[in-house]
């Protein structure tokens, strides 16, 4: 559906078929031809002369030029204006042609790429840019995706295949996309060539993580979902050959539609000079005015007198008219104060300062011989003038490097060792690792120390056993075996390849899966599940399911999530347990780990018949499908019984507790926003001097409610501001507390950090609290936002910058970081954009 509005066509949903080009053409859908310059030879010269007049001494200058250029007022020739003036423009834009030219040969490179499109029966190279929508391409392994496209088929079984989002999200690890079972088999030309499906989704967007579609093929609907799509940016990996259908193009790809168009960027230094250029201006002007008054003074009492043989001339008919002459005279004469070359300097400077980052051997990252990069030379300065930095901490204070380190099962720990007396002991490199030698398909690279676990498995605990067939089971790892037993997994993320290794090494290995089974190895034994069901995780849901029937008919259905969604869904019978995981996951969180809780539920056949037929009405509609399907995934993941709980360990980056203590020197306020538990989080910001033992106080704003977050809130500001009035004063005042408080940012010398949840971040982030908020934050050394989800990160960073109008630097490594990077990307101090490397 769509329709024209004011001669503006306007998508409302995207109707697209294979192999139909002229049926495309109807709707006038983007081509694939891309472009991210700014200028072309006809508007480079006005679009790049309006943005240089933007400086006020430019503007300035051209209007000397045309004072100079009356000769009743100029006593200078307009030749001393215009040739500093030019030069300035002419550099610069030699400056500003250069960077586009790079930009203009990058965009051709791309669009000249070739790529193999399905054309009259054939397979045809064609360069990127004359893709279209509907076409059908062949990519290779290795290749970089053209377009958005529909995966159809690939070399690997079930339409498998294997991409890396590097482009996309900045993440390196392996993603698994797979095709629609029904067109799974078309790897056949012949097959494609007779391919007439037809695609009805969502108009183009910029949302990486969703996709809403339906194929309609032999008089049958398909529903089609992002695991479903290949994006332009992606590259295939690990994959001989896969076939898709362009479904958008162009500027219309997710990608272009993330990069948004490219903008005049001014700095604060920029806006700085500026101001001083008026303020000079303005003492021009005062000095003119003054001048003038002279010489109106001069010429009524004095000059008369000299008419005999100085006879005024035409234009000269008053002593007042002479002194407006001359205001204009002195303007163009005392026209040196306004400093032109200033423009020149800093440029000269930013193009140094830009080498001098390349250059650092400090920002050298040997292992893989990467340097820093300066992007840009428009916004080195503003690194010096950062004042708040928000950061994520997974992958960007940790390594992302996840390892299976402790469990609760059943109201039992394991993971540590304990010595003859019963006392804890410290693991160390010494400390001797379980033998694993019972199992022939265990990882030799992972390492446990309890030997309590393994014995309980050997037991044929029942609880430890569906602890870890859980494990093997609920995830979207994808295995391959190049040889027997050498088993190698393709995580989408690295929680859930430790946590499939680990279900590995205890004896439940998972072999092997197609769209309608998952294999396992049960302690040496081959066990087939039917996977009927897979309920996605996502940032809001903080849960994944799946639903299969085991070999003895039963359906269960299978959940790992966060512990408070995991609580919140569980039956009564379970009550018990969950004060004891509980205590359990407090413990883990302590030392810094990161958990997560497990549960299963066993289904009726007639009731999951019902609401299967509900699944699939609500994953072929076009409108609210993701409202829809929510709904049914709540409905069925009820009265969940506790198995445990997982414990991962992700070490910290190598130098980030030295990083963060230099920071804090420069009095540099830091933000750290994860995802993840509250004791974990602040375990990690003592780990990383983010919080330290000698901090005055560390705030924990944990209320439920709009009215007990803004207690306390309110309560850690009256104890900060109070504290600090006692100090300067040795007397409380009884003023308004929530006056200006700027002065005390200043002034208070004693630390304190604020620690706050994701629930209460939310009423935090209300109108009414959020002043109150950010005068808190403020008055903090850091600040720690745990269980946050990715629009808390953007919120949080709006929040700052809306109200305290700083440089800030937005820093993070996932797609769930994208939505602060974009918000921050908004704001006229780009500084994450400045400089990108590695550095200690």
């Amino acid at each position: 559906m769509a329709f024209w509005r004011r001669n503006t066509y306007v998508e409302k949903e995207r109707r697209v078929k294979a192999n139909a080009r002229d049926y495309n053409d109807k709707f006038s859908y983007a081509d694939n031809h891309i472009k991210t310059s700014k200028y072309n030879i006809f508007t480079f010269l006005p679009i790049n002369l309006f943005e240089q007049f933007q400086r006020v001494a430019n503007a300035y200058f051209l209007v000397l030029l045309i004072l100079q250029l009356i000769p009743e007022i100029s006593s200078l020739s307009w030749f001393t204006t215009i040739v500093p003036l030019v030069m300035v423009l002419v550099i610069t834009a030699v400056k500003d042609a250069t960077d586009d030219y790079f930009r203009h040969k990058s965009d051709q490179q791309v669009n000249n790429r070739q790529s193999q499109v399905l054309i009259r029966g054939s397979l045809q190279n064609e360069k990127w840019m004359n893709v279209r929508v509907g076409d059908i391409i062949k990519l290779e392994n290795n290749q970089f995706v053209a377009a958005d496209i529909l995966l159809l088929c690939s070399s690997e079984p079930c339409g498998l295949c294997y991409v890396e989002t590097a482009e996309l999200d900045g993440e390196t690890n392996l993603k698994v996309r797979q095709a629609l079972k029904v067109t799974s088999d078309l790897g056949d030309i012949t097959k494609l060539i007779d391919f007439d499906g037809e695609v009805i989704c969502e108009p183009p967007n910029n949302k990486l993580d969703k996709f809403i579609g339906t194929l309609f093929w032999r008089d049958n609907k398909y529903p089609l979902d992002n695991e479903k799509m290949l994006l332009r940016g992606c590259v295939l990996r690990n994959t001989e050959w896969c076939f898709g259908m362009v479904i958008f193009a162009g500027l219309q790809t997710k990608l272009m539609q993330n990069c948004g168009r490219t903008k005049f960027k001014r700095t604060s230094i920029d806006k700085l000079m500026n101001t001083l250029v008026l303020w000079i201006f303005a003492f021009l002007i005062c000095m003119g005015v003054i001048l003038a008054i002279g010489n109106t003074i001069w010429e009524s009492f004095v000059g008369r007198n000299f008419q005999v043989f100085l006879p005024w001339d035409k234009f000269q008919r008053s002593a007042v008219f002479s002194g407006f002459l001359t205001f204009w005279s002195y303007i163009i004469i005392l026209n040196t104060v306004v400093p032109i070359s200033l423009y020149v300097s800093v440029e000269v400077l930013r193009l140094g300062h830009s080498y001098f980052i390349n250059w650092d051997q400090k920002m050298y990252y040997s292992q893989t011989d990467t340097a820093a990069e300066a992007r840009t030379t428009t916004l080195n300065e503003e690194l010096g003038q950062v004042e708040f930095i928000f950061s994520d901490k997974t992958g960007t204070l940790t390594q992302n490097i996840m390892v299976f380190s402790k469990c609760s099962i059943n109201g039992q720990t394991y993971g540590d060792v304990y010595d003859d007396f019963d006392q804890k002991v410290e693991i160390t490199e010494k400390t001797a690792c379980v033998d694993f030698s019972f199992n022939p398909l265990c990882d030799t690279k992972f390492k446990f120390y309890d030997g309590s676990l393994v014995e309980a498995i050997k037991l044929e605990d029942s609880a430890v056993q569906e602890f870890f067939r859980l494990l093997a089971l609920c995830h979207t790892v994808m295995p391959e075996e190049k040889s027997e037993g050498n088993l190698v997994y393709q995580a989408q993320s690295p929680d859930e390849g430790a946590l499939v290794t680990a279900a590995r090494n205890f004896g439940f290995v998972f072999r092997a899966r197609t769209p309608e089974t998952i294999m396992l190895c049960e302690m040496g034994r081959a066990v087939t599940y039917q996977l009927l069901a897979i309920l996605d995780f996502n940032n809001v849901r903080k849960r994944m399911s799946v639903i299969v029937r085991n070999p003895q008919g039963q359906i269960k259905l299978y959940c790992k999530g966060a512990d408070t969604i995991i609580f919140d869904r569980l039956d009564p019978s379970s009550q018990d347990l969950m004060c004891a995981t509980s205590e359990h996951l407090s413990e883990f969180a302590g030392d810094g780990l990161r958990t997560l809780a497990l549960a299963y539920k066993n289904l009726d056949e007639d009731y999951f018949d019902v609401w299967m037929k509900k699944l699939l009405f609500a994953s072929t509609v076009i409108e609210n499908r993701e409202e829809q399907l929510a709904v049914l995934y709540e409905e069925i993941e009820r009265d969940l019984k506790l198995l445990g709980a997982t414990a991962i360990e992700d070490k910290l980056q190598e130098g980030v507790p030295e990083t963060i203590a230099l920071l804090n020197l420069s009095d540099i306020k830091i933000w750290v926003l994860t995802g993840d538990k509250l004791e974990t989080a602040m375990n990690i910001g003592y780990s990383c001097n983010m919080l330290r033992d000698d901090m005055n106080e560390v705030f924990v704003i944990s209320g439920h409610t709009l009215l007990e977050v803004q207690q306390q809130l309110r309560n850690a500001k009256e104890h900060i501001l109070g504290l600090s009035r006692v100090s300067s004063s040795g007397d409380v005042e009884k003023t308004d507390m929530f006056a200006d408080d700027s002065v005390f940012e200043e002034a208070i010398i004693a630390e304190y950090a604020l620690v706050i949840n994701g629930h209460s971040l939310a009423h935090a982030l209300e109108p009414q609290l959020e002043h109150v908020l950010l005068d808190l934050a403020c008055l903090c050394k850091t600040v720690i936002c745990c269980r946050v989800t990715p629009m808390q990160k953007a919120q949080a960073v709006e929040l700052v910058k809306r109200h305290k109008r700083s440089v800030t630097l937005a820093i993070g490594d996932g797609a769930n970081d994208v939505s602060m990077i974009k918000s921050k990307c908004q704001d006229r101090y780009d500084t994450e954009t400045a400089c990108s490397g590695t550095a200690a």
